[in-house]
């Protein structure tokens, strides 16, 4: 990741950021040749980097993470992969939160109940839903009764006294519902 003290620093010993070192090191190649041959754009550049570098960096560390993230996973063989210096650019830090997040995302919930209900032949419990999908138990009962309001579960008592919710639609049809 890029550290944004030795950014200033390159910024620094590049003559206040005139010949482009910090731009070099945050992979912003085209700029920083830019910057070299033009005293960064006559210092008004090498200013506005000394005020914008902290975003800059920040920007920078996203780009490497989304790199690292989908360097030879999302690309058909034989493709090369994305020079270093990409223009990805997203709007804010909250975006790149999702991205970041996005490769390590666990299942959502009304999937892992619905892999759950598959697996059970359509009996589901709050204990299997929490387990599985990673939530409390009162978000496992919330969205289990949702279902049930919804029509697409039903509440049922097991003999020994245990509820359950039954997906009708991925009960065994050759079981009987009642004997639950």
């Amino acid at each position: 990741m890029y550290n944004l003290a030795i950014a200033y620093i390159l910024w620094l010993f590049s003559g206040c950021g005139a010949l482009g070192f910090h731009r070099f090191y945050l992979g912003k190649i085209p700029t920083g040749i830019l910057w070299m041959f033009t005293g960064g754009l006559g210092m008004i550049g090498s200013v506005y980097d000394f005020f914008t570098l902290p975003s800059q960096v920040r920007e920078a560390n996203f780009r490497k993470a989304l790199y690292d993230q989908t360097a030879g996973t999302h690309r058909p063989l034989g493709q090369p992969d994305p020079p270093h210096g990409s223009n990805w650019r997203y709007a804010n830090d909250a975006q790149f939160s999702m991205v970041k997040k996005k490769g390590h995302e666990k299942e959502k919930p009304e999937r892992a109940i619905l892999k759950i209900a598959k697996e059970n032949k359509g009996i589901l419990t709050v204990s299997d839903v929490v387990l599985e999908a990673n939530v409390t138990i009162d978000e496992a009962k919330k969205m289990l009764d949702t279902l049930v309001t919804k029509g697409i579960a039903e509440m049922r008592v097991r003999k020994s006294g245990s509820l359950v919710y039954v997906i009708t639609d991925m009960a065994d049809k050759d079981e009987p519902l009642e004997d639950i």
